[in-house]
């Protein structure tokens, strides 16, 4: 397995373990935003597609390399095309200007790697 591979798996496994460690905090609030994300997701008057790809502009306006981690992943596994992420990363680089350069970077890295893995 190559590095940049390692790189997303890493990401997967620590996401997966460290949310069971938030919570098992037990405390209601949070199972309470956690419950409130997922259901934010779900198709509503938009499809949950649509929904992945904001959620995708706004972590990359937000530079969150984690989060664009996440939603690159679900855009990819609810059927948006490269090219249609790719669209919505113009989108973010025209919202959130030339400090959401390097966030694009890694977003076109992991978008290689999910090639990759035959996701896209």
């Amino acid at each position: 397995m190559s590095e940049d591979k390692n790189r997303l798996q890493r990401f997967r496994e620590n996401r997966s373990e460290q949310n069971e460690k938030v919570l098992g905090l037990d405390h209601l609030g949070i199972k309470r935003f956690f419950n409130m994300d997922s259901n934010t997701y779900r198709d509503g008057a938009l499809p949950k597609q649509t929904k992945e790809l904001l959620g995708l502009v706004a972590s990359a306006v937000l530079r969150c390399n984690d989060c664009i981690d996440y939603h690159l992943e679900q855009c990819a596994k609810t059927g948006s095309a490269k090219e249609e992420i790719v669209d919505a990363l113009n989108v973010a680089l025209i919202v959130g200007g030339s400090i959401v350069i390097p966030h694009m970077r890694h977003a076109v890295e992991t978008l290689e790697m999910l090639e990759e893995e035959g996701l896209l």
